[in-house]
């Protein structure tokens, strides 16, 4: 029998104080980066959601497109057939290290949220949709919907969307998200989008606003 896979890990940030978790946000990287690239983030948003405990996982393969850096899955082929083997794969190993993470924190199924840029968001969005308790919300920086026609089918959760992407991304251009923002809509997400003038790949200070309060928002719900 083959061996499981190494459970997944990365840098973590918070509750200040030493303060047991009251929730958990799950940060997927893009293609290349680490956990460390989102990290950051973690402070900007812990000022709405003080509670939290914010981890960043490394992504579980080398990235194969150059030297450095982890991928979710494979890139080299973007068939829509390997691309949705490769999400495959890669959500099970996120589902896992959610799990363990909950578990660790002593937090409820749902007590948690997730959030990625570029290949993180596709990931994210993917994995989100389908595990049961779902999260309370999934934010989508920069990304994509992965293998749309199977959404409706296999959605296992009511969880919230809300899509961030620059108009001047040269690398995942706009269109990604906003034929996402459709897709999901007509398989009944509740979705909001921001496309951000000027913007390129990246997160900027609305995307970060968007993100904070999304966060504050969907946590509230209780």
């Amino acid at each position: 029998m083959a061996d499981a896979p190494a459970l997944l890990d990365g840098p973590r940030y918070g509750p200040k104080g030493g303060r047991k978790a009251e929730a958990l946000v799950v940060l997927c990287h893009g293609l290349g980066a680490d956990g460390h690239d989102l990290i950051d983030l973690a402070p900007y948003w812990e000022k709405s959601l003080p509670g939290a405990c914010f981890v960043a996982p490394d992504a579980p393969e080398r990235n194969g497109m150059g030297p450095f850096g982890r991928q979710w899955f494979d890139l080299a082929d973007r068939t829509p057939a390997h691309l949705e083997a490769g999400v495959r794969r890669a959500a099970q190993q996120l589902d896992a290290f959610i799990d363990a993470e909950l578990a660790r924190l002593g937090l409820a199924g749902n007590a948690y949220a997730l959030m990625g840029f570029s290949q993180g968001a596709m990931t994210a969005l993917f994995t989100g949709l389908r595990r049961n308790p779902g999260p309370r919300g999934i934010l989508a920086f920069s990304g994509a919907l992965i293998a749309p026609e199977r959404l409706a089918a296999e959605r296992a959760n009511e969880a919230p969307v809300l899509i961030v992407h620059g108009e001047e991304d040269a690398v995942l251009p706009v269109f990604l998200s906003r034929q996402a923002e459709q897709q999901l809509e007509e398989a009944g997400v509740e979705v909001e989008a921001l496309y951000v003038p000027r913007l390129g790949h990246g997160i900027d200070d609305s995307g970060l606003s968007a993100g904070a309060l999304f966060l504050q928002r969907v946590f509230a719900r209780g």
